[in-house]
């Protein structure tokens, strides 16, 4: 499964599982370009459905639900949805 890279701050490794379609992933996408920082997406509903299984089982890891946006900071936090409080804060504390 390919990730796609978005350039920008350094800020340890960030990786969001999202829906090409769903408007929280797109607000969450948009905090992360107004605040500049590098990330790495997949929207899991592109996907072929071996990749799209792998994801979901990657993700359900992190986020039994399966809910989107998932994003992942580090190997050691897991936001769920779109919280700008606690993705601020999983930015400033990873």
């Amino acid at each position: 499964m390919e990730f796609k890279h978005i350039q920008g701050k350094d800020q340890g490794k960030i990786i969001m599982y999202a829906l090409s379609t769903c408007i929280w992933c797109k607000k969450t996408k948009r905090l992360l370009d107004n605040l500049g920082i590098a990330y790495d997406y997949v929207d899991v509903d592109l996907l072929g459905e071996a990749e799209k299984e792998t994801a979901k089982d990657e993700m359900e890891k992190w986020n039994p639900k399966g809910s989107f946006p998932t994003l992942i900071f580090n190997d050691r936090t897991c936001v769920v949805g779109f919280d700008e409080v606690k993705i601020r804060e999983a930015l400033l504390h990873e």
